[in-house]
């Protein structure tokens, strides 16, 4: 693989023939961050050990939780991380949460190098009167709760109202919206839980809005979420044309990406239902749609509005902004103008966030992020990050590799270099095990994770879907005779 960031991969042949301790390095997290980073380090060091940690039974993270149910094919990277769980170099320990079960400090010990790639688990708030009312949940927690999450397997939203308003304009806010108006025979081929699935059968949820602060060309999510969008059956876009006016000059000379989505936003927006023959059909089909979808810009939420008896969601009051800048940069500043818009549920989608795992790492809790300079945790040798809880909750599954190789390669480099001490030898999880023994936590073993996976493979069967995800971790954890 070639180098990261113009360094070169290093090569550690040597150490297949050396007498020295293998370096034992240490993963926190199974996401796509932990794994990556894991991956590279074991590729391009031929001794390394690498153990890895997470605090559910099972790996993955939002491979697993985050991406949607509807996207089987961005779930394939779960193939190479197999690969590199079952390789007899690398070690998964599930069932383990680092910072109460066992500390940073003690990893520390135990290992030579250990690499903090644990995520984001938390997600940023409104910060605004009524976001606690009944009908408001993050995105997040939708997510996670048709996910199978266990933490929001018991979320119950309510979704008994006709209109539900998205705040965010990422692809996040797309696949809930996609998700809330599929329909069922199309999320019942998935693995979207049994639970959800069943609550999504009773919904009366026809009307969705996507509500952002800045405008069009401000838009996060990508062109091929908002296409899937477009095209979805039994619902049509509702696009308001006086929005995407005037826009094909401003997007000249902006990247072919942002050049390609805004095009297609435009052409959505601006074409009449039936201008050509063969659309007619069509426009027909999607006319007689019993559910739409629908982007608002230059609006800010100001309160959720209460119900007569104070305990619900049944409305949202928004400022209207105007942009201030171009491009990327673009801030909406508010007119001083106010909208109402009445709905039921309101799902907030305006990003995750990491948080502090241990009082032995610095943390920035103004960014959510671990301070560090490629990775290398700032003032503790010996310590690494990688993934969102390194650089923010931004990207897709690639940025993530990109960022995850970059920090393997810091790894690598202060093992060549001697920053790293490795004369002298690490028991990693040997040290480790007696102390999760003495605390009475049970760790999972990847084989442990292979049959439940077997097991949710076999109830899914049984119900036509690739898996019927199991949702408790104490069912996991009896399945596997803990």
């Amino acid at each position: 693989m070639a180098g990261v960031g113009g360094r070169a991969p290093l090569g550690f042949k040597r150490w297949l023939s050396s007498s020295a301790p293998a370096p034992r390095v240490c993963v926190v997290g199974s996401g796509p961050a932990g794994f990556y980073t894991a991956q590279h380090i074991l590729k391009h060091h031929g001794g390394a050990r690498v153990d890895i940690y997470e605090k559910l039974p099972v790996p993955f993270g939002l491979v697993r939780f985050g991406v949607a149910p509807d996207h089987p094919e961005v779930k394939n990277v779960i193939n190479a991380f197999t690969q590199t769980a079952r390789s007899e170099r690398c070690a998964y320990y599930g069932n383990v949460t680092v910072g109460r079960d066992v500390t940073v400090a003690e990893l520390r010990q135990a290992y030579h190098a250990v690499v903090l790639s644990y995520g984001a688990e938390d997600n940023r708030v409104l910060g605004i009167p009524g976001e606690n009312l009944s009908g408001v949940y993050s995105a997040r927690a939708f997510v996670g709760w048709y996910n199978g999450l266990p933490e929001n397997r018991d979320l119950k939203p309510d979704l008994s109202c006709e209109t539900a308003l998205i705040l965010g304009h990422g692809n996040v806010a797309l696949d809930v919206a996609r998700i809330l108006l599929s329909p069922l025979h199309l999320l019942r081929k998935t693995d979207i839980t049994d639970s959800s699935l069943a609550a999504l059968a009773c919904s009366k949820v026809k009307r969705v809005w996507l509500v952002g602060r800045r405008g069009p060309l401000q838009v996060a999510f990508t062109i091929k979420e908002l296409r899937e969008m477009i095209n979805l059956p039994g619902a049509r876009p509702v696009l308001n044309p006086a929005d995407f006016t005037g826009l094909e000059n401003a997007i000249k000379d902006a990247p072919r990406p942002r050049k390609r989505l805004t095009e297609l936003l435009i052409k959505t927006a601006l074409e009449k239902p039936g201008e050509k023959m063969m659309e007619a059909q069509a426009a027909a089909a999607q006319a007689a749609a019993p559910r739409e979808w629908g982007l608002k810009f230059q609006r800010s939420p100001q309160e959720v509005l209460p119900t007569a008896d104070g305990r619900r969601a049944r409305g949202i009051r928004m400022a209207l902004t105007r942009l201030e800048g171009l491009g990327d940069s673009a801030k909406a500043v508010p007119t001083g103008d106010v909208e109402e818009l009445e709905c039921g549920l309101v799902l907030s989608s305006i990003g995750y966030r990491s948080l502090p795992l241990d009082p032995a790492v610095p943390f920035d809790t103004q960014r959510g992020v671990i301070p560090n300079s490629s990775g290398r945790v700032e003032g503790v040798p010996g310590l690494y990050c990688s993934g969102w809880v390194k650089r923010g909750p931004t990207g897709v599954i690639i940025t993530t590799m990109n960022d995850s190789f970059d920090t393997a390669q810091s790894v690598l480099e202060d093992l060549q270099l001697g920053v790293l001490d490795v004369s002298t030898s690490r028991e990693g999880f040997g040290a480790v095990e007696s102390i999760l023994h003495s605390r009475g936590v049970r760790p999972v073993s990847f084989s442990d994770w292979e049959k439940i996976d077997a097991a949710e493979v076999a109830r899914g069967k049984a119900a036509g879907k690739p898996r019927e995800k199991i949702v408790d971790p104490q069912e996991m954890l009896r399945l596997i005779s803990h």
